[in-house]
This record gives structure tokens, C-alpha cells and sequence, in this order.
């Protein structure tokens, strides 16, 4: 199985992949290949807005360099040219042809006029964005072969700066979509990376992005933010992209304001046609009890104990469970960690799930540190947590 890379690790190779030529014809395209709604089309659009082109030097670089200055004319910004490659045609690709022809050996020959993209891909520095390449048809594909290959296309050369970038459903998810396969001579033009973004890439781009709500949901159940596993033809799933988009209606909507009368079932309406049935009865159940909702950072990392007091069993044990899917038991606990996790031991869970939570810590592997520390805690009511889990077992033993 090829291997996969997530968001920042994809950030790091292509910084290097980017600035390492110093041919033009070593500028390898890049091809990235990850399910649909991952957030491809953002990584790439960061990437330009990250890049300037020094004319001087003739070279690429990135504007946190402490070289980079807006204010110096010899730095030029990247513009993005984008093309749906799915939408092309052969002639998307020669252009069309020019009223005027021109002289070759004493006869009059026909030239083709190219359209914008290619023009700008050829006289100015720029990512040339070609999305969804292999939906493309196979001429679309086989002039890009070319280009990716040669930076050349139809008679144009790329401009020395021009960096191509390519994105794709296929590769190790290629038997979920409708597209094309590529050989081994195709995909040799390319550097390709198999995308496998992790949550915590979605995370770190949405916080300050999305909605605290959406955020926080996410974040504490996160098997919501996408479908893994086989996808049933005709049913909407959950992705990236498209809880993007329902924040942003239920935001211009105000529909998120806890201070204002909340409409489930126009939230459950709204968020069925974005992310699915699943994933919009747990979002409605959420935002429901969403004065209630303490994350796991408000408990092991603030001592947040206020809102358990509203708790009834059901929850503490959904808190507990959320604690060993986010290996809090396995991870090295910290002194404050340990120090609040004995809290809500000793003085905040009912003893039922005081005694899950103890299960669960002595009984994670490679967490026997983890116990210990635990164990020597002493919390706000001046016990040791020996004492209480003496009293919680019913005994007078010490």
C-alpha cells in the first residue's frame, strides 16, 4: 500500500520540492491525489499566496524568507491561473485559429492564437492550477503529459517561474470515483503525493475560520468530520468541504446564537442536505446541549469542573469514553493533567463512572506511569485519591 501524507507534512516537502531548482526544466509538476472535500484546491491557493518570484535573481521564494519584502518592485506575487482540466477540450489546449497566417518557406501556414491561461502561464510567473486532471479526456490529459514533461505546450514555453500544480480524485481512492487510470509513463512526469489529511489539519485551519460550535463538535467527535469506509452510491456523507459551507450558512443565518431561540429542525434540515442523517442527528443533539458541552482541554487542561454539576451519567461515561478514543489514558499525562483528571475522579464523576475511568487508566497499555502519578495525587477536599478509591470500594482498609 503507497504510502500517505498529511497536510503539514505536504507544507514541509513542498517548500524544498518548490525552491530546490534552479532550472526552470527541473520544476517538476506536482500532483496531489486524495478524496473528494479534503481541501486540495486550499492547500494549492495557500501555496501561491505564499510564493513570490525574484526577477532580478530569477528565482523562486517563499515571503517568510527575511529576505522578502512587499515594498521591493524586484519581488513579484504569484497569480493563480486555474483550469478545470474535466471541462477541457483538445482545443482549450492549441487555442484557435488566427485570421493571419505566416510565411514558411514561401507558403502561407495557419497558427493557432492560445487562450489566456496559457498566455499568462507562459509570460508571467504563476501556479497553474489544473483540477480534477483525471477526469480529463485523454487528448486533455495527453497535452498536459506534455507540459508536465517539457513545460511546453503547442509551440509556448512556461515562463522560467511557473510552478504546475495538479489535483485528483484517483490514486488510493481511485475505486470510489469515476475517473481515469494513469500509466506509469503519465505519472512519471509528476511528484506525487497520496493525501491523507489528518483531523487535526482540518482543525488548525478552522479554528478562527468556523463557528466555535462546529468547531467544538468536530473537535469532540470527530468520526463526524468525514466518512471512511465504503461509500454507498446516492447518499450524502459528511466532508470537510462541506461542513465548511453549512458553518457558513448557519452563521450569515444566526442560527448558532445560543442567546436566540434555537430552530432544530430547520438546523437538522439544513445540516441533512450538507453532511448526511448520521452526522446532522449528532450535530442537533450537540448544539442542543451545547451550554453544557465541556471539551477535554476545559477538563485535563483548566480544571473547568462548573457545568458537570447539570451531568447525569450518560454524559460522565460519554466523557470518560471520549478520553480513551483520545488515548488520554496511554499519552504520558502531564502534572496538570494528572492533578485534574484526580479531580474529576475523586470529587466530580458519580462513583459508577469514577470506577469505568479507573479501569480504563489501570488497564491502558503502556500507561503504568500514568497510574502512578494518578495515584499520588492529592485533590481540592484534602484526600488522596488512595482514600477515595478505598471509599468508593467500600472498605476501611488503608
Amino acid at each position: 500500500m503507497a504510502a500517505t501524507t498529511d497536510f503539514k507534512s505536504l507544507f514541509a516537502a513542498l517548500r524544498p520540492l518548490l525552491l530546490a531548482p534552479t532550472r526552470a526544466e527541473d520544476r517538476f509538476g506536482v500532483m496531489m491525489r486524495a478524496r473528494h472535500g479534503v481541501g486540495k484546491s486550499q492547500v494549492i491557493y495557500q501555496t501561491c499566496a505564499n510564493l513570490y518570484w525574484d526577477t532580478e535573481n530569477q528565482r523562486l521564494g517563499y515571503k517568510s524568507d527575511d529576505e522578502y519584502s512587499a515594498d521591493d518592485s524586484r519581488f513579484v506575487d504569484y497569480t493563480m491561473v486555474e483550469r478545470r482540466a474535466s471541462q477541457m477540450s483538445e482545443g482549450d489546449l492549441l487555442g484557435i485559429p488566427s485570421p493571419e497566417g505566416h510565411d514558411v518557406n514561401g507558403e502561407t501556414a495557419s497558427r493557432f492564437r492560445p487562450f489566456e491561461w496559457l498566455v499568462r502561464s507562459c509570460t508571467e510567473p504563476c501556479v497553474l492550477f489544473l483540477d480534477e486532471l483525471d477526469r480529463a479526456s485523454q487528448e486533455v490529459r495527453q497535452g498536459f503529459f506534455e507540459m508536465a514533461d517539457s513545460r511546453k505546450l503547442a509551440g509556448w514555453h512556461l515562463h522560467p517561474g511557473t510552478v504546475i500544480f495538479a489535483a485528483c480524485n484517483g490514486g488510493l481512492n481511485g475505486a470510489q470515483y469515476q475517473v481515469s487510470e494513469m500509466d506509469p509513463a503519465e505519472l512519471d512526469r509528476w511528484t506525487v503525493f497520496e493525501v491523507e489529511p489528518s483531523v487535526e489539519d482540518w482543525l488548525s485551519w478552522a479554528d478562527g475560520t468556523v463557528d466555535k460550535v462546529v468547531w467544538d463538535f468536530i473537535n469532540q467527535t470527530r468520526e463526524h468530520l468525514e466518512h471512511a469506509g465504503d461509500i454507498e452510491p446516492n447518499k450524502v456523507y459528511p466532508s470537510r468541504r462541506s461542513w465548511a459551507r453549512l458553518n457558513a450558512v448557519l452563521v450569515s443565518a444566526d442560527m448558532l446564537d445560543h442567546k436566540k431561540a434555537f430552530d432544530a429542525g430547520i438546523v437538522f434540515t439544513l445540516t441533512n442536505g450538507f453532511v448526511g442523517t448520521e452526522a446532522a442527528i449528532a450535530f442537533v443533539d450537540f448544539v442542543k446541549a451545547y451550554d453544557r458541552q465541556v471539551s477535554l482541554e476545559d477538563i485535563l487542561d483548566n480544571g473547568a469542573f462548573d457545568k458537570l454539576a447539570e451531568w447525569g451519567i450518560t454524559e460522565h461515561t460519554a466523557l470518560v469514553d471520549k478520553m480513551e478514543a483520545a488515548s488520554v489514558f496511554t499519552d504520558e499525562l502531564s502534572d496538570t493533567r494528572a492533578l485534574n483528571l484526580a479531580e474529576l475522579f475523586c470529587v466530580h464523576c458519580p462513583s459508577e463512572v469514577a470506577m469505568k475511568l479507573w479501569t480504563a487508566l489501570t488497564g491502558a497499555a503502556e500507561g503504568e506511569a500514568n497510574v502512578v502519578k494518578f495515584y499520588a495525587q492529592t485533590v481540592s477536599d484534602g484526600k488522596s485519591v488512595s482514600a477515595h478509591l478505598i471509599e468508593m470500594l467500600g472498605t476501611d482498609d488503608q
